[in-house]
């Protein structure tokens, strides 16, 4: 039993890291953390208790995140949960499809667990 979060390059995204490495925390397992960033992820925030393996989203600037990280969930079948952070939208907002999260919370295989930031 694993849990994959994704982390994206925002607020939302580091809230998603800190909220999966305290479920893992809780739940005694490890993280399988996808860096959709193409920069350097800072992974401070996971307690050293909980063993990770960072899984970099490589190619060009425009590739597809989603793809990314339903790749990672397809090779480690020992995913349980998938952990996404959601950014605050405007009723208009809202409306408007197309979003990584919302592609994910629709296609993904496991359950998840979606996390806004503090305001």
């Amino acid at each position: 039993m694993s849990i994959l979060v994704a982390v994206a390059d925002s607020k939302e995204g580091r809230q998603a890291l800190v909220t999966a490495a305290a479920e893992a925390q809780q739940l005694g397992t490890d993280l399988v953390v996808v860096n959709l960033a193409l920069s350097a992820l800072d992974t401070t925030s996971i307690p050293p208790t909980v063993g990770h393996e960072l899984v970099e989203r490589h190619g060009r600037d425009d590739a597809d995140p989603v793809e990314a990280v339903l790749d990672a969930l397809e090779a480690r079948p020992g995913v349980t949960r998938l952990v996404i952070g959601l950014r605050r939208r405007s009723p208009i907002g809202k409306a408007v499809l197309g979003s990584t999260a919302q592609r994910l919370l629709l296609e993904s295989p496991v359950p998840v667990l979606a996390v806004k930031a503090a305001r």
